[in-house]
């Protein structure tokens, strides 16, 4: 299998992880420290507690955590366990592919068949 179509599978994969409207507010949420162009470690990274992170979506906590697994399963969201709670947040280099991939579309010509500057 050629590296392109591998490619293309893990970004369809993370593609349809992020179609949930609620799980594209929870990446949101938690890649908001770290926009495309700045510089953010991974320990600089914002990390939201499930309980935190559900607050202002109006899910269960079981639905919450099916949405939070299913961002992790397409390595979007990381996960870890402090003691009784679990922290979650988006790595840079989650990010920095993500840019990559629309980076490298090619230029599309506009409705007059030139190409928009």
């Amino acid at each position: 299998m050629s590296k392109y179509r591998n490619d293309i599978e893990f970004f369809a994969t993370q593609f349809k992880a992020l179609s949930n409207p609620h799980r594209l507010a929870m990446f949101r949420r938690l890649a908001s420290c770290c926009p495309p162009g700045t510089i953010c470690s991974t320990e600089e990274a914002v990390r939201y507690s499930v309980g935190q992170l559900g607050a202002d979506i109006d899910i269960s906590i079981s639905t919450l955590s099916h949405h939070l697994k299913e961002l992790n399963r397409a390595g979007l969201v990381q996960m870890a366990r402090k003691g009784k709670r679990v922290e979650c947040w988006v790595a840079p280099q989650t990010l920095a592919q993500l840019t990559s991939f629309f980076e490298v579309l090619p230029e599309q010509p506009n409705r007059q068949g030139e190409i928009d500057e």
